[in-house]
């Protein structure tokens, strides 16, 4: 597994970090977001849709578990795990049909149902960088391949 780190000072930063994101993954991708509560994960999640050409509103799925977008170059996925019980409940939704389209699925809260993820799955790890400045931001990225974001 690769990793590479990166740091946003700010919203915008995080912001672009998702665009840049979008650039580099190919159809397909699964990525696992983790992080505290108000860490930035719907942020990035909202640079992933904006580099796909998503001009629509991203929220969280917080209660709704998923949100689909289909008008941008790619579909994007969007879940929201955190109130996810148990990873059999993933069946439910067919989660299988998101994890393996030609889209990019992106789920909030990945590592409580990470035994359902595959092989190749991205997996980001956003955390608050203490003192200071509270908008700033270290994330990590483990891959299986090289992502030249």
């Amino acid at each position: 597994m690769q990793k590479k780190y990166f740091e946003t000072q700010n919203e915008k930063e995080t912001l672009e970090f998702g665009k840049r994101l979008s650039e580099v993954l190919p159809a397909g991708s699964v990525v696992c977001l983790d992080g505290d509560l108000g860490v930035g994960k719907t942020v990035i999640a909202r640079g992933i849709a904006m580099g796909l050409g998503i001009d629509e509103p991203v929220t969280s799925p917080t209660f709704t578990i998923i949100h689909e977008y289909e008008s941008g170059r790619m579909p994007f996925y969007h879940f929201d795990v955190y109130r996810i019980a148990d990873p059999d409940e993933m069946d439910e939704l067919g989660y299988e049909e998101y994890f393996y389209s030609q889209g990019i699925t992106l789920v909030e809260w990945g590592s409580l149902i990470e035994e359902l993820f595959p092989e190749d799955t991205v997996y980001i790890r956003v955390e608050k960088v203490p003192g200071e400045d509270f908008d700033r931001r270290r994330i990590e990225v483990s891959a299986q391949k090289d992502i030249d974001i």
